[in-house]
């Protein structure tokens, strides 16, 4: 935890540099405004993380002696192929569609998204295809 929090914080505080200093060459709104976005989003995770690490105790890659085989589990069963995923992204698709060519396209959206969910929920309480 301790890894991924560093990692995350170095990287917002490389995008908030850069955004600093694109602000005071560039004199751009925008570009400068992303930049601090994409910060910011490197910050809040790797802070949570490095706040959450030292209430934790240390995981697998944060020791120096681990190696990858000691933070490998069990591994029971992976769900096999499903088509409620594509369903569902198809759904979000026509719900973006929506903003762009109309509302006509919502009923889709919706259609899409709802069957997806109810067919997700109907597969994992079967335990196989439906």
């Amino acid at each position: 935890m301790r890894v991924s929090g560093t990692f995350l914080a170095l990287i917002g505080i490389f995008f908030g540099i850069i955004g600093l200093i694109y602000w005071f060459t560039a004199y751009e709104d925008a570009g400068f405004l992303m930049l601090i976005g994409s910060a910011f989003l490197g910050m809040l995770p790797g802070g949570y993380y490095l706040w959450w690490s030292r209430r934790m105790r240390p995981l697998e890659g944060d020791r120096p002696d681990a190696t990858p085989s000691s933070g490998a589990g069990v591994i029971d069963s992976f769900p096999g192929s499903s088509i409620w995923p594509f369903l569902l992204g198809m759904g979000a698709l026509f719900a973006t569609l929506t903003f762009i060519f109309g509302l006509w396209l919502a009923p889709i959206a919706a259609a899409l998204g709802l069957s997806a969910v109810i067919g997700g929920i109907v597969e994992s309480r079967r335990g196989g295809t439906v």
